[in-house]
């Protein structure tokens, strides 16, 4: 119901108008702001919060679609995540969620994989089996990759029960459960469509107090940092270092140096039996005795020079 205005904000808005500085024709041209009914007798379970994280979850995989499903279509894939919203829909099973493809995305889909450039049917029709077949290959694959966006709520290992082509078929819970939807925009090359994915509020309840945004960054920070650390210990270890072993040094007169000749003997200043110095690059690592290793020179470690020294 509107506010009730007063005989005063009446009389000032009747003034306005007659002294020109109220224009009722662009007061008609203002857009209505969209108004969306809310039904008190069934209160929405999904919170504004939650409805936020599950976008950042499933933006998270649309990356990972568009990264991934080119290697099968080979065409490239664009993802979007249009909007996210609870609704009073359909719930499969305890623990089951429903993802809703265009058909034209399935057409399009079974036509890059047996060859074609990937062009809907211009008339729909039911799919074969050998197409469904086809088209449940790509959708294992859709299926398994919403294990990683998830990692940060809870661990899952989802898999695909079911293809349906008959959205009768999937009515399979009373219309009053409430639901979670989130529509997600995918262009295969020219072709675009949209994919829902349905999400029961009884398969989210137990992790319902993960699914806000705090949580959700904090865990990622976390993984992050211990996936950033091992990925740097990784590359160190496999990073290559030079080690060399210096026997000793000598001062030749350049004289010398351009008639030496095969069988000439330079005089070190270092001694046969005294540690030889190793270095890790540039600095001063190891102390080692010479020697040998089958057919091959080596050095043998007796000490580890410290930062201090």
């Amino acid at each position: 119901m509107g506010d009730v205005l007063s005989q005063n904000e009446i009389d000032s808005l009747l003034k306005a108008l007659n002294e020109g500085e109220l224009d009722v024709d662009e007061m008609k041209d203002t857009p209505d702001k969209p108004v969306k009914n809310y039904d008190f007798a069934r209160p929405s379970k999904f919170s504004k919060e939650h409805l936020r994280t599950l976008e950042i979850i499933f933006e998270h995989y649309g990356r990972l679609l568009s990264t991934n499903l080119p290697v099968y279509l080979r065409k490239s894939v664009q993802v979007e995540v249009m909007d996210s919203e609870a609704v009073t829909y359909l719930e499969p099973l305890n623990g089951n969620i429903i993802v809703a493809v265009a058909s034209k995305l399935g057409y399009s889909m079974v036509d890059r994989m047996l060859g074609g450039v990937g062009e809907p049917l211009d008339k729909s029709r039911d799919f074969s089996e050998i197409e469904l077949l086809i088209l449940e290959r790509i959708l294992i694959v859709c299926i398994e990759l919403l294990s990683e966006p998830w990692q940060n709520v809870v661990e899952i290992h989802p898999r695909l029960e079911r293809i349906e082509t008959n959205s009768q078929f999937a009515q399979i819970i009373s219309p009053n459960e409430m639901i979670a939807i989130v529509t997600v925009n995918i262009r295969i090359g020219d072709v675009e469509g949209l994919m829902n994915i349905c999400l029961p509020f009884i398969t989210l309840e137990p992790v319902m107090d993960k699914l806000n945004t705090k949580f959700w960054y904090s865990s990622i920070k976390k993984s992050d940092e211990m996936e950033y650390t091992e990925a740097i210990q990784g590359l160190i270890s496999r990073a290559p270092v030079p080690i060399k072993a210096y026997l000793g040094k000598s001062t030749v007169s350049v004289h010398d140096f351009t008639n030496l000749q095969i069988g000439d003997i330079i005089r070190l200043d270092s001694k046969v039996d005294k540690e030889l110095d190793i270095y890790v690059g540039n600095i001063r690592k190891f102390t080692a005795l010479p020697g040998a290793s089958g057919s091959q020179y080596a050095v043998r470690i007796t000490s580890v020079i410290g930062e201090e020294q």
